[in-house]
């Protein structure tokens, strides 16, 4: 009896493109820094551009969450790194590479991911899945987060499966912000809102550790389910003023919503990209439990 063999055909990589108004140095720092990596991709504990460095980290929905195991197998300072990319208890291995081509003052970077059709065939591991997860995080989080470097200010985009009237509603009554603003563990016990141009707020977020996080500022603008911008001012940095500017665009029935933010000095700025990414995911969560009990208005 002849034996049976499992043959992979290989597919052709997956290959995104972008180019960022940002200098290579830039970009290569935000691709190999472990704290700038957080603040635009993947929660990962340590890393470091060495060939043979191993790192993990997990990711997935709010369902399921996969535990990825990397190694990096080239790494040329401002030009070329690549590492292996395979899941923990699955079968399957690829390769992540990233390329870097200095434009002037600007960075073409071309991200190509082989070896896909070695993974279980499971939707989870759906060459779509990859190709739309790669391009929200090449396309829009690193180049904000790159962009967004040199101007001073972060830079969030995120499309949410929800009209501009239920986004609005949720960004501007105060019974509804309670239920997401803050990062993942954070709470919202105080929140006063005099939601007008020229009126004043101030929240209170608490943090897992029970601290209390307090900020208050000014309605500078606001104009009806497109856009609010508002000044900010953390209790423990008096001096110091922020301005925060919120969009929301219409998507064919969903929200593009873009969040830009100055950045503040110290800690408070290196953790602004992940809480606010943390915070618009506990948003992302309550809009799909609002369009779960057919409130989408």
């Amino acid at each position: 009896m002849a034996a049976k063999l499992n043959v992979v055909t290989k597919e052709e990589p997956l290959v995104v493109e972008r180019t960022f108004d940002a200098p290579v140095a830039v970009v290569w720092k935000a691709l190999t820094d472990k704290d700038d990596i957080k603040q635009w991709s993947f929660d990962i504990p340590e890393f470091a551009p060495e060939v043979g460095f191993e790192f993990q980290f997990y990711g997935g929905d709010e369902g399921v969450k996969y535990l990825h195991r990397c190694r990096v197998k080239e790494a040329v300072p401002n030009k070329r790194l690549a590492y292996t990319w395979r899941y923990e208890g699955y079968a399957g291995d690829s390769l992540v590479t990233f390329e870097l081509f200095a434009q002037g003052s600007r960075t073409k970077l071309r991200l190509t991911h082989e070896g896909l059709e070695t993974f279980p065939k499971l939707p989870a591991f759906a060459r779509k899945n990859f190709e739309q997860g790669w391009t929200e995080i090449v396309g829009t989080s690193l180049k904000n987060f790159v962009e967004g470097k040199g101007t001073g200010e972060m830079i969030l985009t995120r499309v949410f499966d929800a009209p501009r009237e239920l986004m609005w509603k949720l960004w501007t009554e105060r019974e509804h912000i309670g239920k997401w603003w803050g990062p993942k563990g954070f709470t919202l016990p105080g929140c006063e809102m005099d939601f007008r141009p020229g009126g004043t707020y101030r929240f209170v977020m608490r943090g897992p550790d029970g601290l209390d996080n307090p900020f208050h500022g000014v309605y500078r603008e606001i104009v009806r389910n497109e856009r609010i911008v508002f000044t900010a001012i953390l209790d423990e940095l008096p001096g110091h003023e922020l301005l925060t500017t919120v969009t929301f665009a219409d998507e064919g029935g969903k929200t593009k919503l873009t969040v830009r933010q100055t950045t503040p000095p110290g800690e408070a700025g290196r953790g602004q990209n992940q809480g606010w990414s943390e915070t618009l995911a506990r948003l992302a969560d309550l809009v799909a439990e609002e369009t779960k009990h057919g409130r989408r208005k």
